[in-house]
């Protein structure tokens, strides 16, 4: 009989911080104290962005009269440097995301700060750092996913 493979936790992680090139300038964040988690946890990288069908490159984008929370119930947007509303496809990635983890059952996600997707604790408004979250991260702390942003590794 052979002995079953031990299970390893996973955890969902901003797919720039694990070096694929899916950012809004066409580059990736590689951050090396993520990878060094990769012996005790399966890291399962996704971009929401790429998820909710925008490109890469694109445009950077903001959210604009609030912050993911805001976004979620419908009192704030995401606009793009040009002035296009790509709202519907921040929630779409996020909602994709979201589906994703929880048919993985996978209940910890790592994300890049500072993204209108995955901010943590601070996005930008204005072309200034304010504190707030993203709309994924939004997203997933009311489904009861625990999430830590990529400074906090």
């Amino acid at each position: 009989m052979q002995a079953s493979a031990k299970i390893r936790p996973g955890i969902i992680v901003s797919a720039c911080l694990t070096g694929v090139c899916c950012r809004y300038d066409g580059g990736h964040r590689l951050d090396e104290n993520v990878m060094r988690l990769s012996p005790e946890v399966d890291l399962v990288p996704l971009c929401p962005e790429q998820m909710g069908g925008l490109t890469t490159p694109r445009q950077p984008c903001e959210i604009i009269g609030g912050d993911g929370d805001d976004v979620l119930d419908g009192r704030a947007r995401v606009v793009d440097t040009e002035g296009r509303d790509v709202t519907g496809q921040l929630l779409k990635g996020a909602n994709e995301f979201f589906r994703i983890a929880e048919r993985s059952k996978i209940k910890k996600a790592i994300m890049k700060e500072k993204s209108p997707s995955c901010g943590v604790h601070r996005i930008y408004r204005n072309g200034i750092l304010v504190s707030g979250k993203g709309v994924l991260t939004a997203l997933l702390l009311r489904e009861g996913i625990e999430v830590v942003s990529n400074e906090e590794i």
